[in-house]
């Protein structure tokens, strides 16, 4: 089993080693796809020894979630308009810009596939989204504030709701993805809210 990364200092030569090796990763992994994905090519691109990947990640496997755990740690400018309408729609905006970027949008897809192969890909993936989730939620809890949305609707499931649609479309049916489907989850997502389809459940903790 891969170890857990070691705390690194803020510009250390650990946290140096961790970025180089989430970079060539995330390269290596787009351009080759997981199947073709080796330890050997992504040490070569980042410039650092195998015995030192293979001690801190244990294989690609725990290269692909430690990447992941990068990422989420990576901050998330939410939209705050004062209309959680706006706000929701622009959040779901966000993830569509994301996948269809024509440069970029490769290596988050491949990143996710890449994720569901391994039980540790899959650990880092439901953490990755758990803490997304987490950070966009401050959109709906301030529509709870504002009285836009019903008191004691759960931010996170309104989220959820407003951007499942997109990752169906991209990981399950593979079908087109477009401005209008982010609009239409969105829109959807609200309507679910504003009928009381979200409420909390007793015990559950409201994020914002």
């Amino acid at each position: 089993m891969p170890e857990n990364p070691p705390a690194a200092r803020p510009g250390g030569r650990s946290a140096r080693v961790r970025a180089d090796m989430v970079a060539a990763t995330l390269a290596e992994l787009t351009e080759q796809g997981y199947d073709r994905l080796t330890v050997d090519a992504i040490c070569t691109r980042a410039g650092v020894h195998k015995a030192t990947a293979y001690r801190r990640w244990g294989g690609v496997d725990g290269l692909i979630a430690d990447a992941l755990a990068s990422s989420a740690d990576q901050p998330w400018p939410v939209p705050d308009t004062g209309d959680v309408d706006e706000d929701l729609r622009q959040l779901a905006h966000q993830v569509y810009a994301v996948f269809t970027d024509a440069e970029l949008g490769a290596t988050p897809i491949a990143l996710i596939n890449a994720a569901l192969r391994s039980d540790a890909g899959a650990a880092a993936l439901h953490a990755f989204f758990a803490a997304r989730h987490g950070q966009a939620a401050v959109v709906a809890a301030r529509g709870v504030e504002r009285g836009q949305l019903p008191p004691g609707t759960d931010p996170v499931e309104v989220v959820r709701a407003a951007t499942a649609p997109l990752y169906h479309r991209l990981f399950l049916t593979g079908e087109p993805l477009d401005a209008r489907t982010a609009d239409h989850a969105a829109a959807a997502a609200l309507l679910a809210a504003r009928a009381g389809l979200f409420e909390a459940r007793p015990g559950t903790p409201v994020t914002g």
